[in-house]
């Protein structure tokens, strides 16, 4: 190979290893983790209707329709890791895209609120295989800088979704019932299905497959559980994932019922979720000069010391609307530093077990958030003081669980001297 080998040359053995050309392997993969998001922001601006067709009595329980989608993509991922090694990722996504795609479908058709929520925690463990398979396939095909530069590309596409998908929603609902946001996200499922049946092979060779073994799910459980590094910033992530999931659940009631916003939501929303993506591009470049631990530790405090401050500001009345935007805005920038850099910190002392404990960290901190954030959610009383004041009780237990696992020590490590993190995205 000489030196005029372009990068594309190096990176087309990975992608037909699955029989897809560069540029076909990254938007399918793209659209395949973008569909998770998608699931999620698509149903922003439809939560008032749906709430008042199924007749839900308490309209904080709309939520819910969101809530039980990060539960049930939260507690399966620990599940579809071990079935992804045991029986190949090609056949396990595809089984997720179809429960993903007909319970899509179900759901468009239900009349009680009850089977659209059992529907919606379907709908997330299938979201859950088609987000760890993807994953898994990129890990099977690209290494080293060819597997971040694949996962840049990704992450372009998965960080636009959360700016354009409420307002996708909104769109639908203009012109048609709730219904049909299921049967688009319905559509979208089957085409990633017929797609991948009929143009993905197998990444993971017979030969390299591990049979199912709980054994090796508790011993990796106990492995993270004694680590104090990874168990604390574990804890940090668990927190954090409740801040966004409470935010997500509340995000229409905050604007459009504190607020007023109306239809005006989608693009408050794309507002915050930019800065969002902002926060990890900047993480990205920053990270190299002053560490992980550095920047994630003033984020963290930052992040709380802001919270704690609009929640007294709240506490004595409403904020004008351009304050508790502005904060809402620079608290969900600390949460990308933050989050980013904690899954990193957390895996350092893992490299043994690497793949087990991202499945275990993962189904830990997004059950713990989905809960937490989803309680969050609930004391909604017509004004924001329950989610800022929450997010202001989940800095400090966050800053007690960093302090913990650093042995009282904040703001740099022996490791971060030559610091440097994948700025992956985050639902």
């Amino acid at each position: 190979m000489t030196s005029t080998t372009t990068t594309e040359d190096l990176s087309q053995p990975g992608s037909r290893r699955i029989g897809l050309g560069f540029l076909e392997f990254v938007i399918t993969i793209a659209l395949m983790t973008a569909s998770v998001a998608m699931a999620i922001d698509i149903m922003l601006p439809a939560l008032p209707a749906i709430g008042t067709a199924l007749k839900v009595s308490d309209p904080n329980d709309a939520q819910l329709v969101i809530g039980v989608f990060f539960l049930g993509f939260g507690v399966s991922q620990i599940v579809f890791g071990s079935l992804s090694d045991a029986f190949g990722r090609r056949t396990t996504l595809l089984a997720g895209l179809a429960f993903y795609a007909f319970t899509m479908f179900l759901a468009a058709f239900v009349e009680d609120f009850q089977t659209l929520l059992i529907l919606r925690f379907i709908q997330g463990i299938g979201a859950a295989a088609v987000r760890i398979n993807s994953m898994a396939i990129v890990r099977d095909c690209f290494g080293g800088r060819d597997m971040a530069r694949v996962m840049s590309y990704v992450f372009i596409v998965f960080m636009v979704v959360p700016i354009v998908a409420p307002s996708v929603g909104q769109l639908i609902i203009s012109v048609a019932s709730w219904h049909w946001i299921f049967i688009a996200l319905g559509i979208i499922g089957a085409i990633l299905f017929v797609w991948a049946l009929l143009r993905m092979k197998e990444s993971l060779p017979v030969s390299e497959r591990q049979p199912l073994s709980v054994a090796t799910v508790a011993s990796g459980f106990v492995t993270v559980l004694t680590n104090r590094v990874t168990c604390g910033y574990m804890i940090g992530l668990t927190l954090f994932m409740a801040v966004i999931c409470a935010y997500i659940v509340t995000v229409q009631q905050v604007f459009g019922v504190v607020y007023g916003l109306g239809e005006w939501l989608p693009l408050a929303f794309a507002g915050t979720a930019g800065g969002i993506a902002i926060a990890n591009f900047a993480n990205g470049y920053f990270v190299r000069s002053f560490g992980m631990r550095r920047i994630s530790h003033v984020a963290m405090i930052l992040f709380t010391l802001v919270s704690i401050a609009i929640s007294l500001y709240a506490l004595g009345g409403r904020p004008p609307f351009m304050v508790a935007y502005i904060a809402f805005s620079v608290l969900l920038m600390f949460f990308a530093v933050i989050t980013t850099n904690f899954t990193a910190i957390s895996l350092e002392p893992m490299g043994h077990i690497a793949g087990t404990a991202t499945a275990i960290t993962g189904f830990v901190s997004t059950t713990g958030g989905a809960l937490l954030g989803g309680a969050i959610g609930q004391m909604f009383d017509g004004t924001i003081f329950p989610l800022v004041a929450g997010f202001a009780a989940f800095g400090v237990l966050t800053i007690l669980a960093t302090l913990w696992a650093e042995n009282g020590k904040l703001f740099s490590h022996p490791s971060d001297d030559h610091a440097t993190v994948d700025h992956g995205g985050h639902m």
